[in-house]
């Protein structure tokens, strides 16, 4: 990973993985957007499945659209697939955030 896409994911990360004419994709993001955007200890980032983002997509083990992980400076601790309703997307963050911060203890 390049520093400058290391950056991108310094911290804690829900990134959303999705493909271009993806049904599912286009769904959830708005979604997503409004489960990260109230909270201030995850930032939303956008990955397209593409060409360009090939390497990174193979490296994380995304074999399906959409994808949504939850990374701590680059380094997946949760993820999920498909689109999944509002309140599934609160508790499943909230549940794998509280996880995570148990771990780091």
């Amino acid at each position: 990973m390049t520093e400058e896409r290391k950056k991108q994911f310094e911290g804690l990360c829900c990134v959303e993985l999705s493909g271009e004419g993806c049904a599912s994709c286009v769904s959830l993001m708005p979604v997503l957007h409004k489960v990260v955007s109230a909270r201030d200890d995850l930032r939303l980032v956008h990955v397209e499945v593409n060409e360009e983002n090939k390497d990174l997509v193979l490296g994380w083990e995304v074999d399906r659209v959409p994808t949504v992980l939850l990374t701590d400076n680059g380094e997946i601790f949760a993820r999920c697939h498909g689109f999944q309703p509002e309140e599934i997307l609160e508790l499943w963050i909230d549940a794998k955030l509280e996880e995570h911060n148990n771990a780091k203890k």
